[in-house]
């Protein structure tokens, strides 16, 4: 007599058709979707393994792509462009993942926050004006005398003084003038106006921190072409110079996070130098050029971006300054 052999199910052994595409399975991952095979139940251990796996170690994509970014100019877009993706993390993501974590840094910090004009309380006026009044005798002389010469020297220099600022001063006054064809621009114009100095301040800091990121990262396309124009011939693609434009800025937020954090002179210093002398670097090992023809074309493109930067700041201050409300 026979004995029926009954086999116990293995819960790891993967389905037969995949729960994504229902696809028929063939190994541990799909092969139409690329989902993995074997699913686990979701658990807050799960989700701690997903993070840890793949956003933090990655298989070291992450370690991998920080090393090359940060310590080997150019070798990430090289391996990129060479077709070694798995590897390393999408350009794209460590880009936005960066400039988030600056914006971030720069706000909690209060690096953009203007320092305000400190003004002197109760106590420091009337330290003040008991050392004014110690010393009054002393200089009441030589202060008449001062003043005598003051008075003069504006009478008689009053009327050139008041035609050169009618020149030259360019003020609220004259933008409302310039606003005036566009009435929603002039209105806005004038509510900023209006505002003490401190609340000025907040807006464009309030403005900086909300449209700045994006603004920057339109200037992406525009990075990408600069680097098109100054290398004509290079054979490269557009989407080529829009991947180091990614790799370069994404190092560049690296290294102003570290500087955000780290406030030590010597350690900013050699970042600062480290900053400098890594896009010529990166620019030569890319697009394989010498050293002059790299350094010109590093001060083109840097002067060129630097503008398109300000442009971008000063767009994202009057963004705020239109959304006042």
């Amino acid at each position: 007599m026979s004995t029926a052999v009954h086999s116990v199910p293995d819960s790891h052994a993967p389905a037969g058709h995949c729960a994504n595409c229902d696809a028929v399975l063939t190994g541990a991952f799909c092969a139409n979707c690329g989902q993995e095979a074997h699913l686990h139940h979701a658990s807050t251990r799960e989700f701690l393994h997903e993070f840890i796996g793949h956003y933090v170690a990655l298989e070291g994509k992450l370690w991998g792509t920080l090393s090359r970014l940060l310590f080997r100019p150019g070798a990430l877009t090289n391996e990129y462009i060479r077709g070694r993706r798995v590897r390393f993390v999408q350009p794209l993501r460590i880009y936005l993942t960066l400039s988030l974590l600056f914006f971030a840094l720069l706000k909690f910090t209060g690096g953009f926050e203007p320092a305000l004009e400190a003004k002197p309380g109760k106590a420091g006026t009337e330290a003040v004006a008991t050392a004014a009044d110690a010393d009054h005798e002393q200089s009441k002389t030589a202060a008449e005398t001062a003043i005598a010469a003051m008075e003069q020297d504006l009478k008689a220099g009053a009327p050139e003084v008041r035609e050169e600022k009618a020149d030259n001063e360019f003020g609220p006054k004259e933008v409302e003038s310039l606003l005036s064809g566009w009435p929603r621009l002039s209105h806005q114009w004038h509510m900023f106006d209006e505002l003490p100095q401190e609340r000025q301040q907040k807006v464009f800091a309030d403005a900086f921190y909300h449209y700045g990121p994006y603004a920057i990262f339109c200037l992406m396309p525009v990075f990408a072409l600069f680097l098109k124009v100054l290398y004509l011939g290079s054979g490269r693609r557009f989407g080529e110079h829009v991947l180091f434009a990614l790799h370069t800025n994404a190092f560049a937020y690296l290294i102003f996070c570290v500087m955000l954090l780290v406030k030590i002179s010597v350690v900013n210093f050699a970042l600062w130098c480290w900053l400098l002398a890594y896009l010529p670097w990166a620019m030569r090992r890319v697009y394989h050029r010498g050293r002059f023809g790299t350094f010109w074309r590093w001060i083109v493109l840097m002067a060129a971006y630097m503008i398109c930067v300000f442009v971008a700041i000063a767009i994202s201050a009057a963004s705020g300054i239109m959304t006042l409300h």
